[in-house]
């Protein structure tokens, strides 16, 4: 199940991505677009999540968890948008992606596969080809003007984006335990499974968005950066929902591998657009070497040969 559901959410990232791409067409930066797409992000949350299940309850501790994930999210996306705006999208939108294969060996590494994170040596060689695929799809650094500055905020993206993930995964974790308390007094089971989260961490995001936007000096955003904001607030909306509920629904085997299904999809998609709307070269067999590595990280090696054998 876990697998599926990162499977849908991979789908809505590279129309999340070309949102980016279009705002930043507009007017050569996507700091307007982050404000709309944070606001519309919070709306969407709360009406499908709390508001629709009439809780109105906002435990504390959630609400703390929620703001400190958009506090992370904020430095991604603020990354982000300068690795974009300094750089060729494709490579940027590599990185970005190529952090998802690191939260299963981290998790993995913090709480073992007593606490529902196996990790073994398919998994490691999965997503080391993932990984190589990734960045040998990833070209034209060669003459570009701010490299510096690009790989800068690139690497600030992916750290951003590591702990993001993270964080969701060790949310799921006391969720799936009858009593987190035990190990993180500050969490019980009802407060940790609150619906608030997500839309708090929008929520915070939204505010650093607006003070980023306004600290720029820019004049009021353009019909069509609104425009690609609230699309993009959708299309993240629903990444995020079957994101998260994968995380909550995954095996402990799915754990490892459920990012790097996610990532490799969203890649794959961007880069099909890239080559299509903006005629930027896709390296096809590199992403053949992220599917080759997809299906070595993903497949139950010991069932299969035991059903093999039978």
């Amino acid at each position: 199940m876990g697998i599926l559901l990162a499977l849908i959410a991979g789908l809505f990232v590279p129309l999340t991505n070309l949102c980016v791409r279009k705002s930043v067409d507009v007017c050569g930066s996507a700091k307007a677009f982050f404000v709309f797409q944070m606001a519309s992000s919070f709306l969407f949350t709360t009406l499908f999540g709390p508001v629709r299940n009439g809780d109105f309850s906002i435990p504390f501790s959630s609400a703390i968890l929620g703001t400190g994930a958009g506090l992370i999210l904020s430095c991604m996306l603020f990354s982000l948008g300068k690795a974009v705006e300094k750089g060729p999208s494709g490579i940027t939108f590599a990185i970005l992606n190529s952090a998802t294969v690191m939260p299963g060996l981290l998790m993995a590494l913090i709480f073992g596969a007593s606490l529902g994170f196996a990790y073994n040596i398919w998994h490691a060689l999965g997503s080391f080809l993932v990984i190589g695929g990734l960045f040998w799809g990833a070209k034209g650094l060669q003459g570009m003007k701010e490299i510096k500055t690009w790989l800068f905020f690139s690497t600030s993206m992916f750290i951003f984006h590591l702990l993001l993930l993270s964080l969701y995964q060790w949310r799921a974790m006391l969720m799936n335990l009858p009593h987190p308390e035990e190990l993180f007094s500050f969490f019980t089971l009802e407060r940790i499974q609150s619906e608030w989260f997500v839309p708090f961490m929008f929520l915070s995001s939204g505010i650093i968005q607006v003070f980023i936007y306004l600290r720029s000096g820019r004049k009021a955003p353009q019909s069509k950066e609104v425009l690609f904001g609230v699309l993009g607030g959708g299309f993240n909306f629903l990444c995020t929902f079957f994101l998260i509920w994968a995380t909550e629904t995954a095996n402990p085997l799915e754990n490892a591998i459920i990012f790097p299904i996610y990532s490799v999809i969203g890649i794959i998609l961007t880069n099909a657009w890239g080559a299509k709307l903006y005629q930027e070269e896709v390296n096809w067999r590199a992403c053949q070497l992220c599917v080759f590595g997809l299906i070595i990280g993903t497949v139950d090696w010991k069932a299969a040969a035991a059903a093999i054998v039978k």
